[in-house]
């Protein structure tokens, strides 16, 4: 995979104003998801973290619809999630990780989770994380995404997804060289 050059992760200055524009809108149209939260605060966040906003667009360029979900008092870190009804459109069909990829033999993916992650400059959702996401919004009821896997599990081939059936979130595996058309992954940035 090509390297990519610190200014390869920046917006120029139409990018950064329209995505800002983007993500303002997201927020007032979605307040549940952040009550008590200014937008200006994060604007001023966000205005100094380029390289943040650029792994923002990211996740919006395939398909995640970041917004403002939490804010840790401690760090003073807003954490903004993948918010889209269905698991990204641009990170479905992935094997779990670049191990995973490679012991494919026949029908390679493109790419697997960990390797996109890296590149977008993310974190993969662990299960906390999403249920946390689950408890703000309903998503994954058509698709399902990856989460991040404990080691023991990995350890042993395998990978942990989740969804939302019947009402309530349900955690499976699968062998972490699997992919499917219907499941993605979910990420979050902290600014």
């Amino acid at each position: 995979m090509k390297e990519d050059k610190p200014k390869d992760k920046l917006l120029n200055e139409q990018q950064f104003a329209n995505f800002l524009n983007i993500l303002k809108e997201r927020f007032e149209q979605n307040m549940q998801r952040h009550k008590a939260m200014q937008w200006l605060k994060i604007q001023i966040k966000l205005k100094a973290s380029p390289n943040k906003v650029w792994s923002l667009h990211e996740m919006e360029r395939t398909g995640g619809e970041p917004d403002v979900v939490m804010h840790d008092h401690i760090s003073d870190h807003y954490i903004f999630m993948d918010c889209s009804i269905e698991s990204p459109v641009g990170r479905r069909s992935c094997c779990y990780d670049r191990e995973a990829l490679d012991s494919r033999k026949a029908n390679k993916p493109e790419n697997s989770v960990l390797d996109m992650i890296s590149h977008m400059g993310v974190e993969l959702l662990t299960e906390h994380d999403y249920y946390e996401l689950q408890a703000i919004d309903s998503i994954d009821m058509k698709t399902s995404s990856w989460l991040f896997t404990p080691e023991n599990i990995r350890e042993k081939g395998g990978a942990i997804f989740g969804d939302k059936r019947y009402g309530r979130v349900f955690i499976y595996h699968n062998g972490a060289e699997s992919y499917y058309a219907a499941r993605g992954f979910r990420t979050l940035l902290k600014v």
